[in-house]
């Protein structure tokens, strides 16, 4: 129970990595935040693991590239628990199409939500933490953010942005001993792997060193563990959840 009497907020939790990271956050004591946008049966059914998994679990609706939904979401967060101690950046979507024919608002809806979003929530949560002294802040990458892929210029821009968030914000944030790294899983089952053609998913696990794609859980137990003591040295990095795709 490394995480007892921790608060941890983890956007779009109701599904994939998120849902994985709050369960491991859980699972280790912590008080858990589901945040979701739309789907509330989602976020409601993974509320209930995390009760049965011992913890407390509180539900709330808000759209992180939304500042007014993200403000309304912290404030009831400090209503129920007093505090933020981790912040989990999680939530993202995808708008894949190559550069030619991608609309705007599919570049803009990626960017807001994967990466304006974690912006909005850092804004946030980070005074809570400066005020105490404390904090851990885990952002969700991607591998695509390091080395792209066609089709997802968006994805990968929004992916490669929040590296570059992690490392400024742990410099300005360090002195404070508030710690931010971030985790870039590779082809995990999750709702996004899932629309790939069965042949598709047979090519890329092909290339995987570890023979499998990953599951929510490898990336959720990385995640859980930046947020311990047991990483309380390690700052501003990001971790490669790949399976050695990309070694």
């Amino acid at each position: 129970m490394k995480l007892e009497g921790k608060t941890a907020l983890v956007t779009g939790a109701g599904r994939g990595i998120g849902r994985a990271a709050a369960l491991c956050l859980a699972r280790e004591g912590a008080s858990v935040v589901v945040n979701y946008q739309n789907n509330a049966a989602a976020a409601e059914e993974t509320a209930r693991d995390i009760e049965a998994a011992g913890a407390q679990a509180l539900i709330v609706q808000a759209s992180v590239d939304n500042a007014a939904d993200v403000e309304r979401m912290v404030q009831t967060v400090k209503e129920r628990f007093g505090q933020i101690d981790i912040l989990v950046n999680n939530a993202g979507i995808t708008r894949d199409q190559l550069l030619l024919r991608m609309k705007e608002e599919d570049w803009d809806a990626v960017l807001n939500t994967n990466l304006k979003g974690a912006f909005l929530c850092c804004k946030a949560v980070a005074p809570l933490m400066v005020k105490r002294r404390t904090g851990v802040i885990v952002n969700v990458g991607s591998v695509i953010g390091t080395v792209g892929a066609a089709g997802q210029v968006n994805y990968s821009a929004a992916k490669a942005g929040l590296v570059g968030l992690t490392k400024s914000l742990a410099k300005e944030l360090g002195s404070r001993s508030i710690r931010v790294n971030a985790v870039a899983p590779g082809f995990i089952e999750t709702d996004m792997t899932r629309a790939l053609k069965p042949e598709q998913q047979e090519t890329v696990r092909k290339q995987i060193p570890l023979g499998r794609l990953g599951k929510p859980e490898d990336v959720g137990r990385v995640i859980a563990f930046l947020c311990s003591e047991d990483a309380a040295y390690i700052q501003g990095i990001l971790i490669t959840v790949d399976g050695g795709l990309f070694l």
